[in-house]
């Protein structure tokens, strides 16, 4: 009776040191490599009928993401993508006591969290696979870096049924090349993100354009562009290059 624990132990952890090990490994070659496809994907392929069932999805190099839509993307989605290492502590602290307050319960998630979760896990809102998205996170935080990080997001992230990334995203909406969006498109976007199956960029929907005006307003208070390099806040840095 008194091996079988230790058996179970032994199982634990060598089956957390494998773990340990092979996602390391993963994120160390996707550091490079780009992520062609993600379980959300294949999670959207399963849920939708043949007729709906597509994966619009196309690799742009970080070189060929315009600054404007790196902009748009941490104005809307994470204001202190340079700031913190993963996690915004002041973002996660304000939507709890706004929840206490009896105010909307809404996410906190950082860009890096949102990389972490779409290219890796689920979608869920489970202990365990929150306990997951804080392991990825640090993995990419450390192993790849801001720079990669937002390429990554903006390659993986969801904008619409079956479409995946700003490339896709571009010619869909946009009829051009991501490398060619205006900034009230970049907007347009961007502020889709929190619902893409529920909203479209190209609508003409009143809640759209406000919240791309409103977007518009946080880039022009920013600046041009972010500086990866510099660090910061992007109010800090607005004369930065690639």
């Amino acid at each position: 009776m008194t091996q079988f624990p230790l058996k179970i132990f032994r199982f634990f952890i060598r089956a957390g040191i494998f773990f340990i090990t092979f996602s390391f490994l993963l994120v160390l070659v996707l550091r490079w490599l780009p992520v062609s496809y993600t379980p959300l994907m294949f999670i959207r392929l399963c849920q939708h009928n043949e007729k709906e069932k597509k994966i619009d999805h196309q690799w742009v190099g970080f070189k060929s993401i315009p600054d404007n839509l790196e902009l748009a993307v941490v104005c809307c989605e994470d204001q202190r993508f340079l700031l913190h290492h993963g996690f915004d502590l002041e973002e996660i602290e304000r939507a709890s006591k706004e929840a206490e307050d009896g105010g909307r319960t809404r996410g906190a998630s950082t860009i890096s969290q949102q990389t972490a979760k779409n290219v890796f896990l689920w979608p869920s809102s489970t202990y365990v696979r929150k306990g997951f998205e804080v392991w990825f996170t640090l993995l990419i935080e450390f192993l790849w870096g801001k720079k990669r990080i937002m390429e990554v997001y903006l390659n993986s992230i969801e904008f619409g049924n079956g479409i995946y990334g700003c490339g896709s995203a571009a010619e869909h909406f946009f009829h051009k090349d991501v490398s060619l969006l205006s900034n009230a498109e970049a907007a347009r976007l961007a502020v889709v993100l929190p619902n893409p199956l529920g909203m479209k960029a190209d609508a003409a929907s009143g809640i759209v354009i406000n919240r791309m005006t409103w977007a518009l307003g946080q880039m022009k208070n920013y600046g041009n562009k972010i500086d990866f390099d510099k660090g910061g806040s992007p109010l800090e840095n607005t004369t930065g290059t690639k």
